[in-house]
């Protein structure tokens, strides 16, 4: 995006061209908004004010909570203004933000979401040195590490897209500054680096994936060994949940970067994206409260 003496803002995609249907989309998107927000600051007061849910896994569930918040945070409000005011504006400074966050919070989120599943293999697994694997100190360190390898991946991949030089126009064809489409802007071979540092990206969060599969191997063989039918189903409703939530963020995601071009369409493109940036973060309590007896308590004591 170097270009940028003569770009001072990106068009963003419109999701409707009548005035009722742009109304609808920021209703819709408005809806999911307060949803996320309710749902996820519920999760963070609660975890936050009950002592008896200040174990490790809450601790990450709330950490959690906050990517999910600042996740929907940067796209949605946004598309809902440009719905409302009839505009497709988004400043180069804001578009700019935008890949940053979307970097940061993606890639901070899915090395939460695998420490996330360390501490379930712990917690499962090896229960006897649960207490002192999973320290105070140790939460802490994993929670900094998570939220400090989403920041290197924000600064590193937006240091990179900037300096691109755009050659072919300011419309970007999503309703959020996304690299992918940021790339097709650019003049030609330009992006190539970029593209590089996405697949060390993917290869890096596959990494992760494959640890987060082999845990769960781990954890479904120890699980259906145990002889009670109620440690079966509380073994399982601690993880499933988290199961869950990973497959949803690893395959919108994965599928949004690595679909091949004949799978691509304006159309299809802006609904895996909405698949893995806003669905998510509003379906994640949802998730986690449904089947967490403990969490369910806390929540009736709140409200």
């Amino acid at each position: 995006m170097s270009n940028s003496s003569s770009l001072n803002e990106f068009l963003l995609l419109a999701f409707a061209d009548t005035r009722e249907l742009q109304l609808l989309h920021f209703v819709l998107f408005l809806g999911i908004y307060l949803a996320a927000l309710l749902g996820n600051g519920l999760i963070i007061a609660v975890v936050a004010c009950d002592h008896r849910l200040h174990t490790p896994m809450y601790f990450f569930l709330l950490n959690l909570s906050l990517f999910d918040l600042a996740t929907i945070t940067m796209t949605v409000p946004k598309s809902m203004a440009n719905s409302l005011w009839d505009t497709r504006s988004i400043s180069y400074l804001g578009c700019t933000a935008q890949v940053f966050l979307a970097f940061f919070l993606f890639g901070g989120d899915f090395s939460l979401l695998t420490v996330m599943a360390y501490d379930r293999y712990i917690a499962i697994c090896r229960p006897l040195h649960y207490g002192t694997i999973m320290g105070s100190r140790a939460c802490v360190k994993m929670a900094a590490a998570a939220w400090g390898s989403g920041l290197l991946n924000g600064l590193v991949h937006t240091a990179n897209t900037i300096s691109i030089p755009l050659c072919q126009g300011n419309v970007v064809d999503q309703f959020f500054c996304e690299v992918p489409q940021m790339l097709k802007l650019s003049c030609a071979d330009s992006y190539l680096r970029e593209v590089g540092l996405i697949v060390v990206t993917v290869c890096l969060m596959f990494g992760c994936f494959i640890f987060i599969v082999l845990s769960y191997m781990q954890i479904f063989t120890v699980v259906l060994r145990i002889p009670s039918e109620q440690g079966r189903h509380k073994a399982f409703s601690m993880c499933l949940p988290h199961l869950a939530v990973v497959f949803l963020f690893i395959s919108t995601a994965f599928f949004a970067y690595l679909k091949p071009p004949s799978l691509s369409s304006p159309a299809m493109d802006l609904v895996v994206t909405v698949l893995y940036a806003v669905v998510p973060p509003a379906v994640n309590p949802l998730i986690y409260s449904m089947r967490n007896k403990e969490l369910k308590d806390a929540l009736r004591k709140v409200i």
